[in-house]
């Protein structure tokens, strides 16, 4: 399987009661098709996972795979706090029917390599399923090594790695290393332009909920060999990716969606709402991407 294009790392929608918003939801999934993603990446911390029941992790699964047509790339999120949380969540999901989790190094618990190697090689014999790692350290608080990736390199299953450490060069390292075994997939969005150009052939995208036609035309205009438009582009994505990495991303992704009348209602608790200063902030950054 070969993962390739912008794929919209989810946001989950919420009604008014703080309930799932199915029918926002709907609305929103249309307009990231028209825009061109290649695939859905639904239950990852944009989408919220930590704060919705298994009932409703469910639920949010079911509804994306049966929106989905043939040929668009489905990834679901199914990470926990801990590894028999993780294959249980997984086997539910391969049970609605998807074939790669993404998974980053479990929530709480700050593991060492060792445990954590051990941690993805348990869920992979327990649940025979496809998996996309997601190394995000400034969230975890722990990298996935290059030991955790030499030792399931030549693992068919081992599709990619997200890198969201917003090292380039460790993106570079990854490209090197392991060019046709591990693919590099860009989670860093600030410099994702840096990340195709090292080999990077998918982007799983929080910004692409908010911002999905730019993102797109990025990954066109790179892969028509366009370098200069494309370097143009990515200077026009550049600061709002930078206002979004700063702090508060899912609710100014949320906030992106209504300035596009897409609304998907607000983050629950704990996470607040945006200040004013932050919306104008915001708003101000991503004018130039949907005029």
């Amino acid at each position: 399987m070969k993962l390739s294009g912008v794929m919209p790392a989810l946001v989950t929608p919420f009604d008014a009661n703080g309930k799932v918003d199915f029918k926002a939801f709907e609305k929103h999934l249309t307009g990231l098709r028209a825009a061109g993603v290649t695939g859905w990446v639904p239950m990852g911390s944009t989408g919220e996972y930590s704060a919705l029941s298994n009932a409703e992790r469910d639920d949010v699964l079911k509804f994306v795979k049966d929106f989905a047509r043939e040929g668009e790339a489905l990834i679901a999120g199914t990470n926990g706090p801990a590894t028999r949380e993780v294959i249980e969540n997984t086997l539910r999901a391969k049970d609605i029917g998807y074939d790669t989790v993404l998974l980053a190094t479990p929530f709480y618990t700050r593991p060492t390599q060792e445990e954590l190697l051990a941690h993805f090689q348990r869920v992979l014999r327990e649940t025979d399923i496809n998996l996309v790692l997601y190394s995000y350290p400034y969230k975890d608080g722990v990298e996935i090594g290059f030991d955790i990736l030499d030792a399931l390199a030549d693992d068919p299953r081992v599709l990619g790695i997200k890198e969201s450490s917003g090292s380039l060069q460790r993106a570079i390292e990854i490209y090197a290393r392991y060019k046709g075994r591990i693919d590099l997939i860009s989670g860093s969005d600030d410099i994702a332009l840096d990340f195709m150009f090292w080999g990077a052939d998918c982007w799983i995208c929080g910004p692409a909920n908010c911002m999905a036609k730019a993102c797109v035309d990025l990954d066109r205009t790179f892969r028509s060999g366009d370098l200069a438009r494309a370097r143009e582009q990515m200077a026009v994505l550049y600061r709002a990716m930078n206002i979004l990495e700063s702090g508060k991303f899912v609710q100014k992704i949320k906030y992106g969606c209504e300035l596009q009348g897409a609304p998907v209602g607000q983050c629950r608790a704990p996470l607040g709402e945006l200040t004013e200063q932050e919306k104008a902030d915001f708003r101000a950054a991503i004018a130039p991407i949907l005029n």
